[in-house]
């Protein structure tokens, strides 16, 4: 069979093959949906991953798993013996696991803010676009890229919309020997609209000088102080020699 004729290339395009796209774009568009559920909870507490991140991995993950159920469709059909033996999956596996360590090497850890974790997920779709593309299914890959796209470019600004507690990270270096009181620096964050997770509080010492590092996140949309505002409180509080200040972001 000549699979560069007219008919085999059509049958790409077939009816039969286009409502199988349309079959797995339905399930992508419903693992996104989902994955911006998820998202949301984690962005509205102010954490890294945000929908974004959980819409492209949801998405992908999908992907990857729904094209499993119609390998008969593969290739347009045009499997053969020596193909079913080579065992596709093994090459899917094999792809997704080594385009994981990529995506792992632009997440970026700052400080308190991680940065990154939605470039690793988009590289993550876009091998599941790859892998479609791959096992012929065009129609699907095309229409993952444009949700990964949509959702790169505007999720963002939904998130904004949405009723969320934005989070800020600070580091303060107290004067030497200096020991904050309990509960004064607590209650003036609060004062300005956020509330300090003491989960993440790191303690160190430089020298003879006490360090703090932690996320503080605020208590409602648009409650919160700017970062002017709170520069200017930590500018005023007795005992801090220097800080620094910064939104947590994605």
């Amino acid at each position: 069979m000549n699979h560069l004729s007219v008919e085999a290339l059509s049958a790409y395009w077939s009816t039969t093959e286009i409502t199988t796209n349309i079959v797995v774009f339905m399930n992508l568009l419903g693992a996104l949906l989902l994955g911006f559920l998820v998202g949301y909870e984690r962005s509205y507490h102010g954490r890294a991953a945000g929908m974004r991140t959980y819409g492209l991995v949801c998405m992908a993950s999908a992907a990857l798993t729904v094209i499993v159920g119609y390998p008969g469709y593969w290739y347009a059909g045009h499997a053969n013996v020596a193909t079913a033996a080579a065992d596709p999956t093994r090459v899917i596996q094999g792809i997704v696991t080594g385009v994981g360590f990529l995506g792992a090497g632009v997440i970026m850890k700052e400080g308190l803010n991680i940065s990154g974790l939605t470039t690793a997920a988009s590289i993550w779709a876009s091998c599941a676009i790859g892998v479609l593309v791959g096992v012929g299914f065009y129609a699907a890959a095309i229409l993952l890229a444009i949700l990964s796209a949509s959702c790169m470019m505007w999720v963002s600004t939904l998130e904004q919309w949405l009723p969320s507690r934005p989070a800020i990270s600070l580091v303060l270096c107290f004067e030497p020997e200096f020991v904050p009181p309990d509960g004064v620096l607590n209650q003036s964050m609060y004062e300005l609209g956020y509330d300090i997770a003491w989960g993440t509080l790191q303690i160190g010492y430089q020298g003879d000088k006490l360090e703090w590092r932690f996320v503080a996140v605020a208590l409602g949309k648009g409650r919160g102080a700017t970062l002017p505002d709170i520069a200017q409180l930590l500018s005023s509080f007795v005992g801090v020699e220097r800080y620094q200040i910064a939104h947590a972001r994605n």
